[in-house]
């Protein structure tokens, strides 16, 4: 059954119309991903389907005693109150519910009321039931305990943005509305919580669903159809993201096809008018009217892409070396005995739960501020370049065009020189939208700002905090691409999963305990290695003691055994084969990230992934064989 209709929606800001005649339905139970370049009009669609915004045209409908609600990337909440109190008043349907229930109970208990308060009892109790039951005051310890939100009983003026965010979340998610409109629901979460929220989406949550949000796993898994707004026009798919992907190729090919027949039309009748003399009949007036309505016609517009590049400096032979490192943050311990050696064309992701020291660690590399204990070791030759997650760098009352050039009109990048406009159109920043103050564009916007003003300078290590905040998927897909292939080293905490699966090499790991383990391969790999490391964990516990034996002095350890000559010969050749074994696995990467490469349908990008994880196994397997043979030479 149909919650929400809206038809010919449109929307302008000064002469940028965001949503030109937008039309859809929502029904019981949907869920549905939202997805677009930055600026394209997501969040001004969720807002006015909210009832937030209103639309210069257009008409909405919704069911009668339909619930909405909406979760904004930036939500008002009332200073004062704890985040207790806050995610409380999601369940204030339920409360009044349950207590016109009671009362009706007690009115009959009493003898009093009769067939009124009997039906006023069976109405609350459906209403409680509709709601969620009867035993829901534990769910709001749960969510407050799932989303990490910190001083529960604190007046959240005290918390960060992105810890109210969990709070509104929160509060959304226990208020079970009809429809819920959520706006990067993901962004200051960390990975082990968009699990569980994901999780809680596909199995606990009984509503409808529009997610506005980039984590391409979440819309994968979640999203049974994916919207897409393209200039003003939206495109309805079936299906989650790879789905999308595999629609949308489709579609531009038909497209491409149709512009392409079109043009050979307009040549072929072009040479016709040419060979033909003035005087004609009615079937060639006819003739050239067609041709004449085809050469008006205008050609499919082209899609904005970001085009991001680094030039890449020398590195020297060390790059950056962490000995032994310990944080700390006031008297509060974050992490210690940290080691890390990074070499050219290293790419590690950090994760781990918010607040256990993996933006303090990145400070402490770029030079901001010294760590506890230990010793971090930059190279000679390293040249960093760091993107916090604040974007602190950014000017907001100045445009776009001042803050990335920065007194110098002119842009270097792969000994080419161009001007600033014409390097921020890789930006996707027309012209027009360059004099725009930075203060007044999306979160999105702002970010590929941030990118524009930081890969204008040479690198040959770049330190990313979580970049993929706010990104839209197509920047996401060019920021992998840059990271996959500019040669240098990366060091980047983010969240998302998918972005993690396509550009690490290697995971390091914040427990919340005070330890950071180092896992090779990238996050798929790491669940699997740390999920095995625990099952064996588990096993060892539940081993039965050895029984005990008449004790005699230990024996010396044995020394390790040399190698033989098979061994010898095995070792000389194991560099080239794991050189090899690297190019074979970035050529395959380099494949993947091809913007044709989910073209040929779900089963051939399925081979391609499997290719690419056998050969990524295969490095991984070298590696270990090469360095246990280094060990006993």
């Amino acid at each position: 059954m149909t919650l929400l209709n809206a038809h010919g929606l449109t929307k302008a800001y000064g002469d940028k119309t965001v949503l030109d005649a937008v039309s859809l339905s929502l029904a019981e139970g949907e869920r549905v991903g939202l997805v677009g370049v930055n600026g394209s009009g997501k969040s001004t669609l969720s807002r006015i389907l909210a009832g937030v915004e209103a639309a210069d045209a257009g008409e909405l409908q919704r069911r009668r005693g339909v619930s909405v609600a909406y979760l904004s990337q930036q939500p008002e909440l009332e200073p004062e109150l704890s985040a207790r109190q806050l995610i409380t008043e999601g369940l204030r349907s339920w409360s009044e519910a349950l207590a016109r229930y009671e009362a009706a109970s007690a009115s009959l208990a009493a003898g009093e009321g009769g067939d009124a308060a009997l039906e006023a009892q069976a109405a609350a109790a459906l209403e409680v039931e509709r709601l969620g039951g009867w035993q829901r005051d534990h769910e709001v310890q749960a969510l407050l305990t799932h989303l990490s939100i910190p001083q529960p009983d604190a007046p959240v003026a005290a918390l960060s943005g992105g810890e109210r965010r969990r709070v509104a979340l929160a509060r959304l998610l226990i208020s079970r509305p009809d429809l819920a409109l959520l706006d990067e629901p993901t962004n200051h979460l960390d990975v082990e919580t968009i699990t569980w929220l994901e999780e809680y989406l596909l199995e606990q949550y009984p509503g409808a669903l529009l997610l506005v949000t980039h984590d391409r796993y979440l819309l994968d898994r979640v999203a049974t159809r994916t919207l897409e707004l393209e200039r003003g026009k939206l495109y309805d798919y079936d299906g989650g993201y790879e789905t999308f992907l595999q629609a949308k190729a489709e579609r531009l090919a038909h497209e491409a096809r149709t512009e392409q027949n079109r043009q050979n039309f307009l040549r072929r009748e072009l040479e016709w008018l040419r060979r033909q003399p003035k005087a004609r009949g009615t079937k060639q007036k006819a003739r050239i009217e067609r041709a004449l309505s085809a050469q008006a016609s205008a050609p499919p517009p082209k899609e904005q892409h970001t085009t991001l590049s680094l030039d890449a400096t020398r590195a020297g032979k060390t790059i950056l070396e962490l000995r032994d490192v310990a944080l700390r943050v006031g008297e509060r311990a974050l992490v210690s005995g940290v080691h890390l050696l990074l070499t050219q064309g290293d790419r590690v992701g950090i994760v781990g739960r918010n607040g256990t020291g993996k933006t303090t660690l990145l400070r402490a590399i770029v030079g901001q501020l010294a760590p506890a204990a230990g010793e971090i070791v930059r190279g000679a030759n390293t040249k960093i370049a760091y993107f916090d997650q604040e974007r602190g760098a950014l000017k907001l009352e100045e445009s776009i065009y001042d803050n990335v050039a920065a007194g110098s009109p002119k842009v270097e990048l792969g000994g080419e020189v161009m001007d600033v406009h014409r390097y921020l159109e890789r930006f996707a920043f027309s012209p027009h939208q360059q004099r725009q103050p930075v203060g007044s564009l999306s979160g999105g916007e702002r970010a590929r700002v941030a990118l524009a003003r930081l890969l204008r300078q040479p690198a040959n290590l770049v330190v990313f905090d979580e970049p993929t905040n706010d990104l839209d998927v197509a920047t996401l897909g060019s920021l992998e691409d840059l990271l996959t292939s500019f040669g240098g080293t990366a060091l980047v905490v983010t969240h998302d999963r998918w972005f993690l699966d396509r550009v690490a090499t290697s995971i390091l790991h914040f427990d919340g305990a005070g330890a950071a383990t180092h896992y090779p391969g990238n996050h798929e790999a790491f669940l699997r290695l740390r999920a095995e490391a625990e099952a064996e964990r588990h096993r060892q516990l539940r081993a039965p003691a050895p029984e005990p034996k008449a004790t005699r002095p230990a024996a010396l350890p044995a020394a390790p055994a040399g190698l033989n000559r098979k061994e010898r010969v095995e070792l000389d050749a194991l560099p080239e084969l794991v050189d090899a074994a690297e190019q074979h696995l970035a050529a395959l990467e380099l494949r993947l990230a091809a913007p044709d490469a989910y073209a040929a349908g779900g089963e051939h990008v399925r081979r391609q992934l499997q290719e690419v994880e056998a050969a990524r196994a295969e490095v991984e397997r070298l590696t270990r064989r090469w360095e246990a043979l280094e060990a006993r030479r």
